[in-house]
């Protein structure tokens, strides 16, 4: 039997799906894909990366008076640390701050969450940021 999370949805004011592309686009170098026809109408955009693999997918949704939360977020392992660090800058160039939490140093973490997956020993290096929508992210790296 095979689990795996297919997508993270998360939530956008109507009116906002441009500042959602430049911002998963653009800044996170994610590939927009088409909603299916029968979704298209209400709104939103989907995207799907990095790279050729395409482990990671979002699903904006539209939603009147849309609120983020704020705890609520994907925590995403992303490459290594130097991956990380350039993904930070070009999110700070892009104007969306990150903050840097050293809390997961030293903590032995499996890298995507299941006992089976590997045990990095010396823990993580992470940061937060927010998509346009206010959505808080998680981003993380093996440390070396």
């Amino acid at each position: 039997m095979y689990y795996a999370i297919h997508h993270v949805q998360l939530t956008c004011a109507p009116g906002t799906e441009d500042a959602q592309r430049a911002f998963f686009a653009d800044v996170l170098g994610l590939t927009e894909v088409a909603k299916p026809a029968s979704l298209a109408a209400r709104g939103g955009c989907w995207f799907r990366g990095p790279g050729d693999a395409g482990t990671i997918e979002f699903h904006l949704g539209v939603v009147d008076g849309a609120e983020p939360q704020p705890k609520a977020h994907p925590g995403l392992v992303w490459g290594d640390i130097t991956t990380l660090r350039a993904l930070a800058e070009r999110l700070e160039d892009a104007g969306h701050p990150v903050t840097w939490d050293g809390e997961l140093h030293g903590v032995p973490m499996h890298l995507n969450g299941s006992p089976g997956a590997p045990l990095h020993e010396p823990g993580m290096h992470r940061f937060y940021t927010k998509d346009p929508n206010g959505n808080r992210l998680e981003f993380l790296a093996p440390m070396e």
